[in-house]
């Protein structure tokens, strides 16, 4: 089964969404499911995994209530605020749907590096850990010294982390960055997932070869086992097409046997969610 493992939805009419770009950016409109079904019907695609875009708990019920509409929307990575004291309430709801499949905070929009570290935080990772609810990690490389601790305070936490950490793409800067993220790999219940590179790099200078350093030196840590695919649709759009995307990360990844490729064009993803 093909699942990409990172997308967006939103109504700007309903929810302001937070990162977006002033106009005349091409996130500067609604995106909804009926646009992007026919690209993955076109491009071969099961379904997807939607993920948070907006810090507010009524988002996580909406895209919810997306998911029930439309089967392709095979789970929702929801929002819920880790550090309050009701959280269990909150996801106690959350999870009666059968789509919800985890949690997301813009971790990288923190004033604090060290947010994930603090105690009501961390108290809030040790609940999803509690009921086996992966956590996807919103990161930029000065966050990634933070993985294995968190590993090390809540053992049986399911972590992935979005857009390969964000790394230096536009100055093509491994240092720093390839170190962390080897240490974060050593943790055997972290995962990776393969997206949102192409908006990282200068978008006069954007070809495979300039993503093939960072792809290759992920797939060489994780392996296919733990790395996934996501097209990060819509941001995207702001560099290039969904097809683009998906076309930049088959080569940089270079030749693969097809279970393989079958691995990080879905396979993982639906191990690693549960779908």
């Amino acid at each position: 089964m093909r699942i990409d493992a990172h997308q967006h939805f939103w109504d700007i009419e309903r929810f302001q969404y937070a990162w977006m770009p002033p106009a005349p950016s091409p996130l500067h409109r609604n995106f909804l499911p009926g646009q992007l079904e026919p690209i993955l019907t076109r491009n071969r695609f099961d379904g997807s995994v939607v993920v948070q875009a907006h810090t507010q708990l009524a988002e996580t019920h909406w895209l919810l209530e997306l998911a029930e509409a439309h089967a392709f929307i095979r789970g929702v990575v929801g929002w819920v605020d880790l550090t309050d004291p009701r959280l269990g309430d909150d996801l106690d709801r959350l999870q009666r749907h059968p789509k919800f499949k985890g949690v997301r905070h813009p971790v990288h929009d923190e004033a604090d590096v060290n947010w994930l570290m603090r105690d009501d935080v961390l108290r809030g990772l040790a609940e999803l850990a509690r009921r086996d609810l992966p956590y996807d990690l919103l990161l930029r490389p000065p966050h990634l010294p933070l993985v294995p601790r968190i590993a090390e305070r809540v053992p049986a936490l399911r972590m992935v982390i979005d857009h390969i950490a964000k790394p230096l793409i536009a100055t093509q800067k491994l240092d720093g960055w390839a170190q962390d993220m080897a240490a974060a790999a050593r943790v055997l219940q972290v995962w990776c997932k393969v997206s949102g590179m192409i908006t990282e790099d200068d978008p006069r200078r954007i070809k495979a070869e300039r993503l093939r350093p960072y792809v290759a030196h992920v797939m060489s840590l994780f392996g296919p086992e733990r790395l996934m695919f996501g097209s990060d649709w819509p941001v995207c759009l702001n560099a290039g097409s969904w097809k683009e995307v998906l076309a930049m990360f088959t080569q940089a990844v270079g030749p693969l046997s097809l279970d393989i490729r079958e691995k990080l064009l879905g396979g993982t993803a639906t191990e690693f969610y549960s779908l």
